[in-house]
């Protein structure tokens, strides 16, 4: 079952956003088409579903190493260099997550002080604001996976895991 979580749970997440994205917006479409009416809410539910998509997505991007990058060093590297710049770049992007994890948390601090909440439907923005403190605490969790995995491949002189190719 933890595997399974493990492969899956950005995925998972994934869906569930990209379905209520996709439904909310056909039927705010339909009845602004049809019945002439729109409402705020639909606007702050698919505004709110993209932006929770953006950010699982980007920590689904880290575990399989999905993000754009140069690869013109990792190109040239023997597999020991290809795995110590892996290594590296997982580092200075934990590094930049921490940080963004600490501010987006401040954000959030503030907004659970004083009770913001949203124009249209009326909910705390905390629960809005969350997306970037969770994307990021989700970021660091796959960064730690893939340090420890690249350390033990490393050590074990197996070639380091390079991600999913789409287009090879």
């Amino acid at each position: 079952m933890l595997n399974a979580l493990d492969r899956n749970a950005e995925r998972w997440a994934l869906l569930i956003f990209y379905i209520m994205l996709v439904a909310t917006m056909a039927i705010e479409v339909i009845r602004r088409e049809v019945f002439a009416y729109s409402s705020i809410w639909g606007e702050e539910v698919v505004r709110y579903c993209f932006i929770y998509l953006c950010w699982i997505g980007a920590a689904a991007a880290v575990r399989e190493r999905a993000h754009i990058r140069i690869d013109l060093l990792l190109n040239w590297a023997p597999p020991r260099g290809r795995a110590l710049l892996y290594m590296f770049g997982d580092l200075v992007t934990l590094a930049l997550a921490v940080l963004a994890l600490w501010l987006s948390a401040q954000t959030v601090s503030v907004s659970w002080t004083f009770g913001s909440v949203s124009h249209g439907l009326r909910v705390s923005m905390v629960w809005f604001l969350m997306a970037v403190p969770v994307g990021f605490s989700l970021m660091i969790f796959r960064l730690l996976q893939s340090l420890v995995r690249d350390f033990a491949d490393l050590r074990a002189g197996r070639p380091v895991y390079e991600g999913e190719r789409l287009f090879e």
